[in-house]
């Protein structure tokens, strides 16, 4: 079976490349990228299994050209909102199966349009199968349906910082993620807050992470688990909310976001036309570094917690998941799990067809079987490895913590 990953050299792709190749799932891996060169050297360092494809996902005959006589398509362009409609379309036309990680709920909703479409081609498509969207998807689904009798809530929290490198098309989807009107489902209802307008700023709040800090504020964030599990879980609140670290950063991409620095229209300084845009890119790029050093951040790190609340047997009970990386890239949180979505739709695990999230689709325990093995756990802050990368707690109507075995 042939696979081939778009944006393979990207550091979400070029995870999920490095995944599929250790499998005997596929007997050959493309990547796919505008980058042929780097492509070219990636597939020479990785072996005989790997060859490459120059693509631009701007231009549908070179997508179509680079996904000819592939069985499933990996999707790792981002950002989303300007790219997956144009990649989807492709691919459903093509009659491939296909896996993304796409984290934009505006562009959600039009993909999920596609539904019917890809049910007439006789192809799954699983969108947002990544870290938030994806595994926190299917964590929720797995203790809603196996640990409780009643669901009312799912609330995500996620925070990450001191990647090696983040550039333009990091900080401009995070201009966007702060710009669009950002849906919430809650009391039963689909809701769309403002981040910087005073139902947004009521959603805000500070988070304990294990390994990675307590009270660490997060903020609306505009994700596709708010869109789509209600769909798939009986529940009155989804909920998700991120930051990134060291917080002065986010506070700085934030706070020149609602001054308007996210305009692209340019202006007249000194004779040059500059846009807002691109000053405030190469600003917060040259601040990073200082912040960075200043705040002694050290290696980077992140965390993702799914909380779950409901009832069982008419007692109230609490469920967390905690997922912990330190010294782990955040391309490995999301293109492992793309990665195992892959190998478990091509060994005929996935139910149904069409265009599907994967609460729709995937087991959540078939999931974990898989993605456990891949996923490593580095060294904690505390100098301790702990024996897995998932902390997992249970909270009882006493309001006594137990950790349990996931």
């Amino acid at each position: 079976m042939k696979a081939i990953v778009l944006g393979g050299c990207g550091a979400v792709g070029g995870n999920a490349v490095k995944t599929l190749v250790k499998t005997d799932t596929f007997s050959e891996v493309v990547i796919g990228d505008f980058n042929m060169e780097k492509a070219q050297e990636m597939a020479a360092q990785l072996g005989n299994k790997l060859s490459a494809v120059q693509m631009d996902a701007a231009d549908r005959a070179s997508i179509r050209k680079a996904i000819d006589g592939c069985d499933l398509v990996v999707n790792c362009i981002g950002p989303f909102y300007s790219t997956v409609e144009n990649i989807l379309e492709t691919v459903i036309e093509a009659g491939i199966d296909y896996v993304d990680v796409c984290d934009d709920p505006d562009v959600t909703l039009e993909i999920l349009k596609l539904h019917e479409k890809a049910k007439d081609a006789g192809i799954l498509a699983l969108i947002g199968m990544g870290a938030s969207p994806g595994v926190t998807n299917l964590l929720g689904k797995l203790i809603a349906d196996d640990f409780l009798d009643e669901t009312d809530s799912i609330d995500i929290f996620h925070t990450h910082g001191g990647e090696p490198v983040e550039g333009e098309g990091v900080i401009g989807h995070r201009f966007h993620c702060m710009s669009i009107d950002i849906p919430m489902f809650l009391d039963g209802e689909l809701k769309y807050v403002n981040y910087f307008e005073a139902d947004g700023m009521a959603l805000r709040e500070r988070v304990d992470f294990p390994v990675i800090g307590k009270n660490i504020p997060v903020f609306p964030y505009p994700h596709p688990e708010q869109l789509t599990m209600p769909d798939y879980i009986k529940l009155n609140r989804v909920t998700n909310k991120g930051s990134v670290l060291p917080i002065e950063y986010y506070e700085l991409t934030s706070e020149l976001c609602r001054m308007g620095f996210a305009s692209t229209e340019s202006l007249l300084v000194k004779g040059q036309e500059v846009t807002p845009y691109d000053f405030a890119v190469a600003y917060i790029i040259k601040e990073r570094e200082r912040l960075l050093k200043e705040t002694g951040f050290g290696s980077q790190r992140g965390a993702m917690s799914v909380v779950v609340k409901g009832s069982k047997q008419g007692k109230l009970q609490e469920y967390r998941v905690h997922l912990v990386s330190s010294d782990k890239a955040l391309g490995e949180g999301t293109g492992i799990p793309a990665a195992v979505g892959a190998i478990l739709l091509a060994e005929g695990k996935l139910n149904g067809k069409g265009v599907l999230p994967p609460e729709a689709c995937v087991d959540p325990k078939e999931f974990v079987d898989v993605v456990k093995p891949l996923m490593d756990m580095t060294e904690g802050e505390d100098g301790k490895s702990p024996e897995s990368n998932i902390i997992f707690e249970h909270v009882d109507e006493n309001g006594k913590v137990t950790v349990l075995d996931f």
